[in-house]
């Protein structure tokens, strides 16, 4: 499913306009009515008779309208949320699809902007304003027509008012083009900063930067106000002025009428009407002014969506994934988050199969990005990337991550149940195979104590629990996947002693199975007897061994190590 066809409009969408086309002629047929009542009334041929015929006529006139009305209305409504419903479930998927390195801090924003407030906004435009607009265009035709016929001088009179809107709908759409795109990219700004501001509330509240004081949030909330008001002023002078010139037409048409009344060219009953029409046509002008200029305005709302819609993606292919071995080859590869920075410069390296593998750095220095590259969260951009002598250069992500289980740094939970969070690895696990999971990564003891057991909910982002709670769960989520590969980013940093301990534990016992396994260190007594050693400084390689051959080396880890035994000394 493609941009263009997940926005092709519903059969029954089509139905809804063709009624709403319907229902506004139908609209002018109480004017046909009401014409021939004043007429018999001036003619002296108003009789009880006549008043029962023409009220019933009305009646059913009005329960005609009520069921086109009802039809198109339901339909328009119907057939409109089954788009904007394709749409969302588009973007679900076409978001999965957009190559990470993507969601940068402005286009989170309009990423949540498009699939939230902008899908919004184009169901509003095909739920409310297009069957709107297309129904007084319809009723305004047929009011014109019918004033034409009944006096064509005052017909061209309401044909040129309403012609007056095309040059005015013509200047709007210009405004509405400029400024209303404008204000899209502002709010997609100022989302990305409100998200920003919500994530980091603690942090912020913690240095005094809460609330007004938060200025980046501040002035991207100004700048939306900026440009909104700006939009307005506008737009509005646009349809004040359109209201004025269109509102002209019925003095011009009251004296029109009154010289074609005192030259017996018109009869008082059609002179009646002629002066009443121009008061709904003066009103149906502003108000399709003022519908198609939303409607324009939401248009906007569409080009954003077809934008994300549109956006490259991660290329698929049919290559299998089939690897005999799970040993991990780096080969000369180069990376850099934007084309200004390299941040890994011709790694090479093997992870041998199901063997431990540390890596070990200074912050900054490109460790994480080398697990990132194995996940294929990233591409790079020189070098090749091999498991099992297969490259994974040209292989779905997908098929690469069913291989892998991922403990980060900052475990991420579910706003769920313990049990659903870590079934999410493996949806089809037994309750026991759960149950040993959690086990097997100490989780058993602090789950037990909780209020429902496996079933308490553990909060967003699992709030309601520690972090070395949290990190345990991760790995629980790594032991029931069961992944031949394993990668271990910094998981045991930022934790007390207690918590950090009991994770130290779950890991050894997630390595006692056989599986290739890559951790980053922050502490390097963790991975003193890991089978190889790969140290990092500014994007290179510029070590790799075991512990016991590197402190003979005496170069970087060397360094490292005496450094970290100085820092268990120093009593504070």
């Amino acid at each position: 499913m493609n941009s263009e066809s997940v926005m092709k409009k519903t059969k029954k969408f089509y139905i809804s306009i063709v009624l709403n086309v319907i229902e506004g002629i139908i609209s002018g047929c109480n004017f046909t009515v009401l014409y021939y009542l004043i007429k018999s009334l001036i003619k002296k041929n108003f009789t009880s008779k006549l008043v029962i015929n023409m009220s019933i006529l009305l009646a059913v006139i009005f329960i005609i309208r009520l069921v086109i009305y009802s039809i198109a209305y339901t339909g328009g409504h119907i057939g409109g949320a089954q788009i904007t419903r394709n749409i969302r479930l588009f973007l679900g998927n076409k978001i999965k699809k957009i190559p990470l390195n993507k969601f940068t801090k402005s286009k989170t924003g309009e990423y949540i902007n498009a699939v939230t407030s902008d899908v919004s906004n184009y169901e509003n435009i095909l739920t409310h304003r297009l069957g709107d607009i297309i129904k007084n265009i319809s009723l305004l035709s047929m009011l014109i027509i019918f004033t034409s016929i009944i006096y064509l001088p005052a017909g061209m009179i309401s044909l040129i008012a309403a012609l007056i809107m095309i040059p005015a709908l013509w200047i709007s759409t210009k405004f509405v083009k400029r400024y209303g795109t404008e204000k899209n990219m502002i709010m997609s700004e100022n989302v990305s900063n409100i998200v920003e501001y919500i994530t980091g509330i603690q942090t912020f509240r913690a240095y005094g930067l809460g609330g007004t004081k938060n200025k980046t949030v501040t002035k991207s909330m100004e700048a939306y106000s900026d440009i909104s008001y700006k939009y307005e002023t506008k737009i509005i002078p646009v349809g004040s002025i359109e209201s004025i010139i269109v509102g002209m037409c019925i003095p011009a048409i009251v004296i029109i009428g009154y010289q074609a009344l005192e030259y017996a060219n018109l009869d008082s009953a059609n002179l009646i009407i002629i002066i009443m029409l121009p008061l709904l046509i003066c009103k149906l002008a502003t108000a399709i002014f003022i519908d198609f200029t939303s409607y324009k305005n939401m248009m906007v709302s569409r080009k954003a969506i077809e934008k994300v819609a549109n956006e490259d993606e991660e290329l698929e292919s049919d290559n299998e994934f089939i690897p005999k071995s799970y040993d991990i080859n780096f080969e000369n590869i180069c990376f850099s988050y934007d084309n200004d920075e390299q941040v890994l410069e011709n790694i090479s390296f093997i992870a041998e199969n199901q063997k431990l593998t540390a890596i070990v750095g200074d912050s900054g220095s490109g460790k994480s990005t080398i697990l990132n590259l194995i996940a294929k969260y990233y591409k790079p951009q020189s070098g090749n990337i091999k498991i099992g002598d297969i490259s994974i250069n040209n292989i779905d992500a997908s098929k690469v991550l069913n291989d892998i289980s991922i403990v980060d740094q900052d475990a991420f939970l579910f706003n769920d149940t313990v049990k659903k969070n870590i079934l999410y690895a493996r949806g089809t696990a037994t309750e026991e195979e759960v149950i040993e999971a959690l086990r097997e990564a100490n989780c058993n003891e602090f789950v037990r104590n909780m209020e429902n057991g496996y079933d308490t909910f553990v909060g967003e982002n699992g709030n309601k629990l520690s972090g070395g709670e949290r990190q345990r769960l991760s790995i629980a989520r790594a032991v029931l996947k069961d992944s031949p590969i394993v990668l271990l980013d910094e998981a045991t940093a930022s934790l007390d002693i207690e918590n950090e301990l009991a994770v130290k534990n779950a890991i050894v016992n997630l390595l006692k199975s056989k599986k290739t396994v890559i951790m980053i260190a922050h502490t390097l007594s963790i991975i003193e007897n890991a089978d190889k050693i790969i140290v990092v400084s500014d994007g290179k390689v510029v070590e790799q061994g075991r512990h016991k051959d590197l402190i003979k080396n005496q170069g970087k880890y060397y360094n490292m190590w005496l450094a970290e035994q100085q820092l268990s000394t120093i009593n504070i």
